[in-house]
């Protein structure tokens, strides 16, 4: 398989926590209106938004630490194995289980 196909993968799933995890969502959203309010104009579609895009960056990078750990261990010097990129999907998707029933609901 294509290298591509598994960041696109990795993305869509980050994607889906981002927009479907309620409670993710819901505790990324609290901590940016204290933390930031005038950092995005005071906008709640603004301070939304940006919580989105912290939990979708949240899910990838944890999810991605498995992969490394796994891509440390076997001594790989190059870019990323298959099978570290398999772990790394992984790791995405079950992040993701929560939103998914969301996701279903909701379609796209």
């Amino acid at each position: 398989m294509e290298r591509n196909f598994y960041y696109i993968g990795i993305a869509f799933f980050g994607m889906i926590n981002g927009i479907f995890n309620q409670t993710a969502l819901l505790f990324a959203l609290i901590h940016v209106q204290i933390v930031a309010p005038a950092l995005l104009f005071g906008s709640t579609a603004l301070t939304l938004m940006f919580s989105s895009l912290m939990v979708s960056t949240a899910t990838v990078i944890l999810a991605g630490i498995p992969a490394a750990l796994y891509e440390r261990f076997v001594g790989a010097k190059d870019d990323s194995t298959p099978v570290s990129l398999w772990i790394w999907l992984a790791g995405t998707a079950l992040l993701t289980l929560p939103a998914i029933g969301n996701f279903i609901e909701f379609g796209l």
